[in-house]
């Protein structure tokens, strides 16, 4: 239980602050006990009622849980402190981060100046010759392209589909292990994840099958380049997910596209299915500039009144400025040629850790994309290993719900000549655990 905390409030709204502000601050860490509802009633003054409605009111926003007999914690990823990773100690190669390798980023970017006799915003949210650059960037991949729009950023977009799409309390089905920033997003809109399992051809049919029977609402997956398991979507991965998906044709199905130009293999997308209800969002920051905030989203009619309506009663429009930026490069030859260089770079930077790291017994998982995954015993033990020899790794947790224990890489600017190193240092951290510690 947590003891240490000074605990304030004199009704459900301050005490909430109060708790909301302690664990924001780290000092009521995730997994930490609250007192039970008496005992903090009795500490503070107030009625056992008053108590309860502000957990009541903690677990709907994502900060805290209650686990029966256990009691009220705080949430493993509470919606006021994201899963932020540990800074990076100085010395280290770090390949924790997921970013792409800078040297494969164009060096200069179109004026973000948008075209004289610019219109209206309200009138013409979209550039016309950025609409018909995506239309043919989804058309290209066999994804249907009557309906596009833009947004802010991929998490912008898939916020705000979620938002009006669901209501507080909804369930959501979400990849595990999968990206930590979705992972945070969900109980922070109110909302309940249920975990689907992946391997290296995307989300498992059985285990989404379960999610649709548990009463979720939305799908949220990656049909390549997943993070951080590394999966893509076969044709006939795809085919089962469509076939399985056709049992719930109310459910929403996001796919996040997320690094479609350099993930190094061919999309099979759920959308060419013809799922009632789906949107696939698309960005370019991670080849293009990590500041270019903007996405794009295919989706059907009705997804598309939802997001446009709702993005027009808040920011209203993506820059237009930003739109020139975008289309500048996506039509440029010479921006092209990069991205295809870093596209068979990465595969190969990627493709050469598996096969050290194989090599020395070491199972591992990466079909496509940025980074690999690599099931481990200890996250911990690992990382810690891996950096006495000069390496920093992201541990699995961040990313996890319910799978076991592993150790994510990132690949993107790790040259061949690296790789083999550190596969030999990987495998000789792990022998030596094991002489050690027999295990």
């Amino acid at each position: 239980m947590v003891t240490q905390y000074e605990f304030t409030g004199t009704n459900a709204k301050g005490i909430a602050a109060s708790i909301e502000r302690g664990v924001a601050e780290g000092a009521l860490p995730p997994g930490g006990a609250l007192p039970p509802v008496r005992v903090l009633a009795e500490r503070l003054g107030v009625s056992p009622g008053t108590v309860a409605a502000t957990y009541k009111e903690l677990r709907g926003r994502g900060i805290v849980l209650t686990r029966g007999r256990g009691g009220t914690v705080v949430a493993e990823a509470p919606a006021v402190a994201s899963r932020r990773p540990p800074k990076v100690p100085p010395g280290l190669r770090d390949l924790s981060g997921g970013h792409p390798d800078q040297a494969f980023l164009p060096t200069r970017l179109p004026s973000a100046r948008a075209a004289a006799g610019s219109r209206s915003h309200r009138s013409s949210p979209r550039l016309a010759r950025l609409e018909e650059l995506v239309r043919a960037w989804y058309e290209r991949d066999g994804v249907p392209s009557a309906h596009v729009t833009f947004a802010h950023s991929g998490l912008d977009c898939i916020a705000r589909l979620l938002s009006v799409e669901l209501r507080p309390g909804d369930a959501v089905a979400m990849e595990d292990p999968g990206y930590h920033h979705l992972l945070d997003l969900v109980p922070a809109l109110g909302l309940r994840s249920v975990p689907v399992e992946v391997d290296d051809e995307g989300i498992r049919p059985e285990s989404l099958r379960a999610a649709l029977r548990a009463g979720v609402r939305a799908v949220i997956c990656s049909p390549r380049s997943q993070n951080p398991y590394g999966g893509a979507f076969s044709a006939r991965r795809r085919d089962a997910l469509v076939a399985v998906l056709a049992e719930a044709p109310d459910v929403l199905v996001i796919e996040n596209d997320h690094a479609s130009e350099i993930a190094g293999v061919p999309l099979h997308s759920v959308a060419a299915g013809g799922p009632g209800r789906w949107a696939q969002v698309r960005t370019v920051t991670k080849y293009l500039d990590s500041d270019l905030r903007w996405a794009a989203m295919a989706c059907d009619a009705i997804t598309l009144a939802r997001h446009d309506g709702r993005l027009l009663l808040t920011s209203g429009w993506v820059s237009h400025a930003l739109q020139e930026a975008v289309a500048g490069l996506l039509a440029d030859p010479g921006a092209r040629a990069l991205v295809a260089r870093a596209r068979d770079a990465y595969a190969l930077r990627r493709e050469t850790l598996l096969r050290e790291l194989a090599g020395h017994g070491l199972a591992a998982h990466g079909a496509s994309g940025l980074n690999i995954w690599v099931p481990v015993c200890d996250e911990a033990a690992v990382v810690n290993g891996l950096r006495s020899s000069g390496w920093w790794v992201a541990a699995g947790a961040r990313f996890r719900t319910g799978t076991a224990p592993a150790v994510r890489i990132t690949t993107t600017d790790l040259l061949p000549e690296e790789a083999v190193r550190l596969a030999a240092d990987f495998a000789g951290m792990l022998g030596e655990r094991q002489a050690t510690y027999g295990g």
